[in-house]
């Protein structure tokens, strides 16, 4: 007699062979265009209160950027649908609040800038919000580009050495042209031509932390070579510290001829974090410290700029009418705004020098307040934390060494922009990713923010649906130490 068939339970009724069918995978879509449409919704009607605040009636403005806006991200939305179909439902939704945020920030910024010029009878200045609108299109097309061309991200491991060299080439290469160049306000991170103007540094972060996490893989067993203890702490050889040290001569060498603090304390401090994921060891972490403060005491005595800019963290209004007008400003602003803001067109942000690109955070503190600003931060906090689970749950190591690097440098990036604005840390000239004005910030980002989606597809997708066009090589299958020993690593 052959066995009686299991009972029937649930949604899903059991075969004659006793046997239910697996539930189709959920692929979470349609959660994530709910989330975008809600998405331009705030934006549109952040569109409507700077409007009404500042001119006192509605324009054709609120029209172009809440089409262009839903338009552009449901371009996205279907690419993520045809190229990464279970990729993270989250990710896109809030690069879209951040950037719609963005773009009504320089909106109302523009507004402020025709008011101010006309009081005082000189010429209105161009707006700038159409040209952010156009880097954001040109932006998304990056990111659907990426989506659509890179098949399987862990090819881009193969190419490591030759995407970091073109790193190093676009960080150096602004110190060696001429200034006029390559120099606007004293730093040196500039690229003209014809009158079109990028900074390559912001490429060479996506480049190098490439870099790092493919050599990372192939040559893990050279980092994590046990050398002399120091204190409890196992540091590392020193004949192992060549890859460290190019790091940090190229970014000391940023620092001091570029006179760029940001990106380099950027590109050093993801090296680092990669190499502490990648082997758990704290003797790294000790040496990139050690690395870290010589590199900055060899600029703050080379380099006029990094000691302006020590000086005004420290004693903003010593020199308040020069130095330290734009970072007491910036405290003004905050001071205004309070818990609750000013209320969005009505406060004064324009007062706050380079207000819609390194202070544009000042603009959201003083007409949105400590709540805005808070929900600001919390979007990027949980834009990093879903990069980081990305990383956990991927399951080869470069895609979790390289989900980690770029999830670890966004929440850099976001600290040392909020440090800077608030005097906690010294203004390093960094963009707020997704926020600030600026076509070489929107472009990389983008680019950022299309490989975590590519990593996290592969994280979520069931076996079954994963693509096999692209077979692993032995050095992408290597482990890393991203889990403690003796744990299972997730396959989320």
């Amino acid at each position: 007699m052959s066995a009686p068939a299991a009972p029937s339970t649930g949604a899903f009724p059991n075969p004659p062979g006793g046997f239910a069918p697996a539930p189709a995978p959920a692929t979470r879509r349609n959660v994530e265009l709910l989330l975008l449409a809600f998405a331009v919704v705030i934006t549109a009607v952040a569109v409507v209160l700077v409007e009404a605040g500042q001119n006192q009636r509605i324009t054709r403005e609120l029209a172009t950027v809440a089409l262009a806006d839903l338009a552009l991200f449901g371009v996205a939305h279907l690419a993520v649908r045809r190229f990464a179909l279970f990729a993270d439902p989250l990710l896109l939704p809030i690069v879209a609040l951040l950037n719609g945020i963005g773009l009504v920030l320089v909106h109302r910024l523009d507004l402020g800038s025709e008011q101010t010029a006309a009081s005082n009878f000189a010429p209105v200045p161009p707006p700038d919000a159409n040209h952010q609108l156009l880097w954001t299109a040109l932006g998304i097309g990056l990111f659907v580009a990426v989506l659509a061309g890179l098949r399987d991200y862990r090819t881009l491991a193969r190419h490591g050495y030759l995407l970091g060299l073109l790193g190093l080439a676009a960080l150096v290469l602004p110190a060696i042209l001429p200034e006029r160049w390559s120099e606007t306000n004293g730093a040196r991170i500039w690229l003209r031509l014809n009158g079109f103007t990028i900074q390559p540094v912001e490429f060479a972060k996506i480049l190098l932390i490439v870099c790092f996490a493919a050599v990372l893989v192939s040559r893990r067993d050279m980092f994590t070579a046990a050398g002399r203890h120091l204190l409890g702490v196992e540091l590392p050889r020193l004949r192992d510290l060549g890859p460290l040290l190019l790091v940090w001569l190229a970014c000391t060498a940023a620092l001091v001829f570029e006179q760029d603090l940001g990106v380099a304390l950027l590109i050093f401090a993801s090296a680092l974090a990669l190499l502490y994921i990648a082997t758990e060891r704290v003797g790294w972490l000790f040496a990139g410290a050690v690395l870290t403060v010589a590199g900055y005491l060899v600029a703050y005595h080379c380099s006029d700029r990094v000691r302006i800019r020590i000086s005004a963290w420290i004693h903003p209004f010593a020199d308040y009418h020069n130095t330290g007008y734009q970072i007491a400003q910036s405290l003004f602003g905050l001071a205004t705004g309070g818990l609750a803001g000013t209320g969005l067109g009505s406060g004064r942000p324009n007062q706050v020098p380079f207000a819609k690109t390194d202070f544009i955070v000042a603009t959201v503190g003083e007409e949105l307040g400590l709540i805005g600003l808070t929900a600001v931060l919390v979007l990027f906090t949980v834009l990093v934390l879903r990069g980081l689970r990305t990383a956990l749950a991927v399951r080869d190591s470069f895609g979790k060494l390289l989900a980690a690097g770029l999830a670890f440098a966004l929440g850099l990036q976001v600290f040392l922009v909020f440090g800077g604005v608030t005097k906690l840390l010294p203004v390093t000239g960094l963009a707020t990713p997704f926020l600030s004005y600026g076509g070489s910030s929107l472009l990389t980002n983008y680019v950022l923010l299309a490989l975590l989606v590519k990593i996290s597809d592969a994280a979520r997708a069931p076996a079954p649906a994963r693509r096999k066009d692209t077979a692993p090589t032995a050095m992408m299958e290597r482990p890393t130490a991203l889990i403690p020993t003796g744990s299972g690593e997730a396959t989320g």
